[in-house]
């Protein structure tokens, strides 16, 4: 070591071993004595999954359906106001349309509205209920009319109201007469239940796919199984603590959905790469007690960096203030928890146990053959391969990436619209009858809520804009706190740019204590809140990820190397997502609608969540790396030895993710196929164009500098060797 830095040496493995192997590290200590207790471990797990896996199946049922709001927001306060002071005419409330062939002044009709009024009112989350008013809630050709349930309770609660009512209420319909609840509480209710029987079906066709993925790398049933003992124990057990926290803050049953997904992908990665160092640890040794101090020593630091870093990257999320982003972010960290620790103790414990039975039921291929000791020597050749001819498949690689990259210069995000639910659900068919008989912006009409004292002002400026259709009498509040609400029409549908425009004249213009809100100008305010936090919510995931790359390879170039080729491979992903979803290429091929934008929060989450997955692939093919330097000092040996290691691993729960990801473009409604087609393009990529390929020939390109660090970080950072004597 100089005086201005060093380059990491070779450890001297035969002089500093121990007799039988060096005293193994403190995960390595973790993995023998789970391996000694299996009884208790196993007791342990049985008794957590079997007590939180008790809460899951009421999960769909117990979980949050609204929180898409950007808290402390004008929006939202307008929500809180009209629900408390006028008699919950607010954002939440349940708008029941009733459109007839004939007026609905006749009697047939009355009838029908009379019972909708009537399952209204039975509802104990339905505060009061308004009949229909000519010329505001009736059309004028007298053959739709709109009755309000206003919302009694908050939010989440008025989703699980909509959910209850919208069965009867539709079953109201007769011949001639269309019965349907719409408004912003029923969309919810309608989007989460498409979603998520889409992502029900999706991970029940995913399943099969992946055992047979898992039984091909493997070669054996017994150790395919391995993967999804972890995925059940960490689904389970983070499904009822999502229950659970429900019962503290309202939890998105969104959370859910993407715990189960992350549970599933990760609880594959993590086992793929123990078992498969286990086993060649065990080929090597023959102990199964020394394969598994081995394999914690090495591969488990791999795997507890990789969850810290995908626990890191989720939790920059929480910035962002809304609850639902909030709680998917806080389920994913969750499930990712318990994967992690099933992976850090019951899997050591089961492998110990196992020891070569781990090999049974071996396929005809694999039958009499063992793990190979020094890795996959078909990985090992392609690392060769990179190593003499660097350019040749680094540069196609690059060009690849930064083509796919380029389109996300253009690329515009906003809320959904309401074409992200099925035409034919409740909410949808009520949009559109609301929009024929009163305009394109009736279905999105905003509400504001002024001091009593500057009403006439703030209805003169809501009459005099361009971008108001119609403007409704001040409503005073029914406990005479002094407030007016004003509901006005724009002349625009909710999920038109112009509204927005129109949203901010209106704020600048109006007096200063008016508040504008209502069910679109949520979501605008919702967008313009991620819009602001992307780019501090980006900065902060790269920072995190490089600062935990230096921490355990305590190689700046190299962590850098690892963090600007994430970015690069998720640059990617989110240009193909413009040409697919925002220009509409595959459009016909994947069966959707293009709204001429992506969803607005797919930026700062999808990027979140594939920053972290590319994280873990990054961390198994740079520990790798690491600890092939350590015990020999050359950086072609690191290279190559780190493909043989990890290339197999990588390659294998790539094909798993990406095929997981994928059956989500099968998906109904627009989101899911939106997350399973960014999702599968981003781990296609990472994994066979950055971790394969491109990452590799850096190192290749870099050499020892790669592996150079200041002598003041090695004083700095504690000594963290990926190695094993």
């Amino acid at each position: 070591m100089t005086s201005t830095g060093r380059v990491a040496a070779p450890r001297a493995a035969k002089e500093s071993a121990a007799p039988g192997g060096s005293p193994p590290g403190l995960l390595g200590r973790l993995g023998l004595w789970s391996a000694a207790h299996l009884r208790l471990v196993a007791v342990i797990w049985l008794a957590l999954v079997a007590g939180l896996g008790a809460l899951a199946p009421s999960a769909t049922s117990a979980l949050a359906g609204a929180g898409w709001q950007a808290d402390g927001s004008d929006s939202v306060a307008v929500r809180e106001l009209a629900q408390k002071h006028f008699g919950g005419n607010s954002s939440a409330a349940l708008q029941v349309v009733v459109k007839a062939d004939r007026p609905v002044s006749d009697s047939v009709v009355q009838d029908v509205v009379g019972e909708a009024t009537a399952l209204l009112k039975a509802d104990p989350d339905i505060s009061e209920v308004v009949a229909p008013q000519p010329g505001s809630t009736i059309s004028h050709d007298g053959r739709t009319a709109i009755i309000l349930g206003g919302a009694g309770a908050g939010a989440n609660e008025m989703v699980k109201a909509a959910e209850a009512l919208k069965g009867p209420l539709t079953a109201l319909s007769a011949d001639g007469i269309q019965v349907s609840a719409t408004g912003s509480s029923m969309m919810w209710s309608d989007f989460n239940t498409a979603s998520h029987d889409a992502m029900m079906k999706s991970e029940m066709l995913s399943w099969p796919v992946t055992l047979g993925i898992l039984v091909l790398a493997f070669g054996t049933l017994v150790a395919a199984g391995l993967p999804l003992l972890l995925t059940v124990a960490g689904l389970a057990a983070s499904a009822g603590t999502l229950v659970l926290l429900d019962h503290v803050t309202p939890v998105s049953i969104w959370a859910m959905n993407f715990a189960m997904m992350f549970a599933l992908a990760l609880g594959i990665d993590y086992a793929l790469f123990l078992v498969v160092r286990f086993r060649a640890a065990l080929a090597r040794h023959g102990d199964a007690r020394r394969a598994v101090g081995e394999t914690m020593d090495t591969a488990g630091k791999a795997v507890l960096l990789s969850g810290v870093t995908v626990v890191a990257s989720l939790g920059v999320v929480l910035l962002v203030p809304s609850p639902a982003f909030r709680t998917m972010a806080l389920g994913i960290m969750l499930a990712v928890a318990f994967v992690l620790a099933a992976t850090l103790t019951l899997l050591p414990a089961v492998l110990g146990k196992l020891g070569v039975k781990v090999n049974s039921g071996a396929l005809p291929w694999r039958r009499g053959r063992t793990e190979p000791v020094g890795g996959s020597p078909r990985f090992g050749s392609w690392g060769e391969r990179l190593w003499a001819h660097p350019l040749r498949h680094g540069i196609p690689a690059l060009v690849v990436l930064v083509a796919l990259a380029v389109p996300i210069v253009g690329l515009k995000v906003a809320m959904p619209s309401i074409d992200v639910v099925p035409d034919d659900s409740s909410s949808h068919t009520g949009y559109t009858a609301v929009q024929k008989a009163f305009g394109d912006g009736a279905a999105g009409t905003l509400q504001i809520i002024a001091p009593a004292a500057e009403a006439e002002a703030t209805a003169a400026v809501l009459k005099e804009s361009a971008g108001i259709a119609a403007v409704m009498p001040a409503r005073s509040a029914a406990d005479d706190c002094g407030l007016v609400l004003i509901q006005a029409v724009p002349t625009v549908d909710p999920s038109d740019a112009a509204l927005s425009t129109t949203v901010d004249r209106l704020r600048a213009d109006l007096p200063d204590r008016a508040l504008v809100g209502g069910a679109a100008v949520e979501n605008l305010d919702l967008q313009s809140v991620l819009d602001e936090k992307t780019p501090i919510v980006i900065g902060a995931v790269l920072a995190l990820g490089f600062l935990l790359l230096l921490f355990a390879l305590q190689a700046p170039l190299v962590a850098l190397l690892g963090t600007v080729t994430n970015l690069l491979a998720t640059g990617a992903a989110f240009g193909a997502a413009r040409l697919i979803f925002q220009e509409g290429h595959g459009a016909s091929l994947l069966d959707f609608t293009p709204q001429g934008f992506m969803d607005g929060w797919g930026p700062v989450f999808f990027f979140a969540m594939i920053f972290a997955i590319a994280m873990d692939y990054t961390v198994f093919l740079l520990s790798s790396a690491k600890e092939q330097y350590e015990q020999t000092g050359d950086p072609r040996k690191a290279m190559v030895g780190a493909l043989a290691h990890s290339g197999r691993v990588i390659f294998a729960a790539a094909a798993v993710m990406v095929a997981v990801f994928f059956t989500f473009a099968l998906s109904g409604p627009l989101p899911p196929k939106e997350m399973g087609i960014i999702l599968g393009l981003a781990v296609l990529l990472d994994a066979a164009l950055v971790r394969l390929v491109l990452l590799p020939v850096l190192l290749r390109l870099t050499g020892r500098a790669a592996w150079w660090s200041p002598a003041w970080l090695h004083k700095v950072l504690p000594d963290i060797k990926f190695s094993h004597d």
